[in-house]
């Protein structure tokens, strides 16, 4: 064999192993990522020493009654923020009497920026709040072009106030008690509409992708004072704003996608908080590596398909 061959050998053999590492770092990274880590529990976040109180914006229905029972569960005491009276002491009722704990509402309609957050933070005010759970959100009715949805100025103005004015103004609010007590923990919950392509949700994936962005740099911005900040970033779950009835493995009961949710506190800066998601974010990541026009195609399809249901739903 020649000294060129053998150098070529030696460069397909030194290729393939560099390969070969790369694959098995690529598989171990999945499989920590998102069964290891959390049955490790390493760094896990003791939610019970963060303080006395957690506070649950968008509390009476769907994720963010659940995260207000898995919190309660926990002996913490509860602070649900909603906009009608009548559910929140309903909610906070039940919880009372389900978890024996402590609870206090404020009602409040996070499309009224001016008129809520003076009150909100008064209400707060010497509460030992550990725990901050940013849920409340707005979506599309139906998925539609930018230009084609009827209210479209109001929705979108009010999309903005209630995904990314909200979670700005209660971290605003809740953060200096938690840096004055060196512990913290808060969850901004986003979307998969903010990592994969979201056309006909365009204002509200926007607004997803802000919450991402936010949260990561004021993760980094407060770790020294011990304090947690997690992207929550769900796909479908069975409730009243995706308008899926019954659950299923892709899209889990509220209750069973925050118990999986919850365990990643602490572990996992950003996450979608249940595994099929974080499947189905990679599947669509998969498409646009191999053809960003195929999985755009797929999604713009999977949307307009929506969008004609429910288009016919209103003139039945």
């Amino acid at each position: 064999m020649s000294e060129t061959s053998r150098i070529i050998d030696t460069i397909g053999i030194l290729c393939t192993a560099i390969v070969g590492f790369c694959i098995l770092k690529f598989i171990f990274r999945i499989i920590y990522n998102n069964f290891l880590d959390t049955a490790l529990r390493i760094n896990a976040a003791n939610l019970k020493e963060t303080g006395k109180w957690a506070v649950v914006t968008g509390a009476t229905d769907g994720i963010g009654k659940a995260y207000a029972e898995a919190l309660a569960k926990k002996k913490l005491n509860i602070v649900l923020i909603s906009r009608t009276q009548e559910k929140l002491d309903d909610v906070a009722s039940q919880i009372a009497q389900n978890y024996n704990v402590e609870t206090k509402t404020v009602a409040a309609d996070f499309t009224k920026v001016e008129e809520i957050y003076y009150n909100i933070d008064k209400q707060l005010h010497g509460l030992d709040i550990g725990v901050l759970i940013n849920n409340v959100g707005m979506s599309y009715p139906y998925p539609e072009y930018f230009l084609e949805m009827k209210n479209g100025d109001e929705l979108y103005d009010n999309i903005i106030k209630c995904n990314i004015i909200s979670v700005t103004n209660m971290c605003k609010i809740v953060l200096p008690g938690m840096v004055e007590r060196k512990r913290g923990a808060i969850v901004n919950v986003s979307s998969t509409a903010a990592q994969i392509p979201s056309p006909l949700l365009s204002v509200y994936a926007a607004s997803k992708s802000f919450v991402e962005k936010f949260s990561e740099d004021l993760a980094t911005e407060y770790s020294r004072y011990n304090i947690i900040v997690q992207c929550l970033l769900p796909g479908y779950v069975a409730t009243n704003m995706s308008k899926i009835k019954s659950s299923t493995w892709m899209a889990p009961s509220p209750s069973k996608f925050v118990s999986e949710a919850l365990t990643t506190i602490g572990v996992r800066e950003k996450t979608t908080g249940y595994f099929p998601h974080t499947l189905l974010v990679g599947v669509i990541h998969f498409m646009d590596a191999i053809s960003p026009r195929l999985s755009r195609w797929f999604i713009v399809r999977t949307m307009t398909n929506i969008r004609a249901r429910a288009l016919r739903r209103q003139t039945q």
